[in-house]
C-alpha cells in the first residue's frame, strides 16, 4: 500500500505473478524504478510470457520436478454420477481425499448434496470465500487433517493449498475457466508420491475456445507442463498490450503476427547504441492482387514456407534469389506472384532509401519519404523518367511524389528499376 516505504530496497519478488492485476504492477513498477525484481509463476499472463520472449525480460525455467512425483492423469469427461462414485471410491480406498471445485456459491450446497447421495460413506465438506473466516478455516483444518473425505469448494482453493493426500480432482464445469486457473487447479493434487487424477467435467457441447484449452490441459500432462501451457495460452488469446492495461489479446488492427514483428523490430531499435542504422521496411500498398494462387502452389505447408521466408529477407539480391527458386520449383509465376515479389523488392529498397510509404496504382504511384531522409530530387526524377515515369512533386518536406506511367516497363517493375538504381 502507498503508506509502505523502504529504507533501502534491494530486491523484490513477487510470487504467483499470474494473480496480480494491473494496478498492483503499476504500484511495483514504482517501487521497483532502481531495484531488481523476481517474479515466480508456474502460468505466466500472455504478456509477462510474450516480453520474455521478445528479450524485454529475462527468462529462466525450472522444470526440475520433486523427488517421486508423477504426473496428473487429466480427462475431459462429462458430469457422470457413475463416474465420480467409481473415482471417489477408488481413492477412498486407497485412504485419500478428494477435491470437488463448484465455483457457484448459489449451488454449491446442492452439489454437495448430491455427492452425499452418490457416495453416502464419504463425509463431505463445502468451503467458500464467503463463509465466516472461523467456519472457512474450520472446514479447511478438518480436510487437512483428514477428517473430510471430500471438499466442496470455489476456486479459492487454486493455490497455496498443500494436502498430500488428496490425489483426486473434480472441476465442474471447467468449460468456464482459464487455461491458467485449470492449470493451477490440477496442481493441488499429485503432491505425493501417490497417482493422481484430475476430472474436467463439461456439458456435452461447449464453445470452440473452451474446447481448445481443454484439450491443451489434457494432452500436456506431464511434470512442469505450466511453460508449455502458457505458451498455448499466448496463442489462444494474444499478447496483450504493453503498456495499457489489458493483459491479454490481441491487436486486432495489424494482426499478431505482424505485431511481433513490429515489437521485435521496436525492441531493437531500442537496444541499439547508434552504431547501426535501424531497418525500417517500407509500407508498401498495392491495388492489385499480390499472393500465392492456389493454382499455383497448391501445398499450405510450401506456400507458408515462401510467404515466411518471403517477409523475413531484407536484401533485394535474396528476394530476387527466392523468385527464381519459386520459379524452378513452380513454374512461371502468375500476374500475382510476380506483384508479390515486386512489392517485397519495395519493401526492402524503400528501407535503404528512407521511403517511408509507397501506394501502387495501375499507371500512377505515390512515394512518400520519412522525415529523416534527404533524397536527392535531381537524381530521382532522373532514374524515374530512364523508365518513362513523369514526376510530380506533392509535398516538399518530407518529400512526396507523384508518378504518371507514360510508357515502357510496367508500374511496378519499373518502380523496382528505377529505386534499385538509387540504391547506393
Amino acid at each position: 500500500s502507498p503508506d509502505v516505504s523502504f529504507a533501502e530496497l534491494g530486491l523484490i519478488i513477487v510470487d504467483e505473478e499470474h494473480r496480480f492485476g494491473v494496478k498492483h504492477k503499476e504500484r511495483l513498477k514504482q517501487l521497483k524504478l532502481s531495484t531488481d525484481v523476481l517474479t515466480l509463476t508456474a502460468t505466466p499472463i500472455p504478456r509477462t510470457l510474450h516480453q520474455s520472449l521478445a528479450g524485454l525480460r529475462d527468462l529462466t525455467l525450472m522444470q526440475t520436478a520433486p523427488r517421486d512425483r508423477s504426473p496428473v492423469l487429466t480427462f475431459v469427461e462429462p458430469f457422470d454420477d457413475a463416474l465420480i462414485e467409481e473415482a471417489v471410491s477408488r481413492e477412498l480406498d486407497r485412504g485419500g481425499q478428494v477435491f470437488f471445485v463448484h465455483n457457484r456459491i448459489e449451488t454449491i450446497e446442492a452439489i454437495a448434496d448430491h455427492l452425499r447421495r452418490i457416495v453416502p460413506r464419504a463425509r463431505v465438506g463445502v468451503g467458500h470465500g464467503q463463509m465466516k473466516e472461523r467456519d472457512l478455516e474450520k472446514i479447511m483444518r478438518q480436510f487437512v487433517e483428514g477428517e473430510l473425505d471430500i471438499l466442496v469448494s470455489t476456486l479459492i482453493v487454486e493455490s497455496g493449498l498443500d494436502v498430500p493426500n488428496a490425489n483426486t480432482m473434480f472441476v465442474n464445469r471447467a468449460d468456464h475457466l482459464g487455461l491458467a486457473q485449470l492449470y493451477q487447479l490440477r496442481g493441488r493434487v499429485g503432491r505425493s508420491h501417490r497417482r493422481a487424477y484430475c476430472y474436467l467435467l463439461v456439458p456435452d457441447r461447449v464453445d470452440e475456445d473452451a474446447e481448445r484449452r481443454l484439450a491443451v490441459l489434457e494432452h500436456h500432462t506431464e511434470l512442469g507442463a505450466g511453460y508449455r501451457v502458457a505458451l498455448k495460452d499466448l496463442e489462444l488469446r494474444g499478447a496483450g498490450n504493453l503498456l495499457g492495461p489489458e493483459q491479454s489479446g490481441f491487436v486486432h488492427s495489424v494482426g499478431f503476427d505482424l505485431y511481433l514483428r513490429l515489437l521485435d523490430e521496436t525492441v531493437r531499435q531500442l537496444s541499439n547504441d547508434g552504431s547501426q542504422k535501424a531497418w525500417i521496411p517500407a509500407d508498401v500498398t498495392l491495388d492489385f492482387p499480390s499472393f500465392l494462387p492456389d493454382d499455383y502452389i497448391a501445398s499450405p505447408e510450401a506456400k507458408l514456407d515462401v510467404y515466411r521466408r518471403l517477409t523475413a529477407l531484407r536484401d533485394a539480391s535474396a528476394i530476387e534469389a527466392l523468385r527464381q527458386e519459386v520459379r524452378d520449383r513452380f513454374g512461371a509465376l502468375p500476374a500475382p506472384a510476380e506483384a508479390l515479389f515486386g512489392s517485397a523488392m519495395l519493401r526492402v529498397i524503400g528501407a535503404a532509401l528512407g521511403v517511408e510509404g509507397v501506394l501502387v496504382r495501375a499507371s500512377e504511384a505515390r512515394i512518400t519519404f520519412r522525415a529523416d531522409a534527404v533524397p536527392r530530387l535531381k537524381g530521382l526524377s532522373a532514374a524515374f523518367h530512364g523508365v518513362q515515369f513523369q514526376v510530380d512533386v506533392r509535398r516538399a518536406q518530407p518529400l512526396a511524389l507523384k508518378l504518371t506511367r507514360l510508357g515502357g516497363a510496367e508500374m511496378l517493375d519499373g518502380l523496382v528499376r528505377a529505386l534499385k538504381a538509387l540504391v547506393p
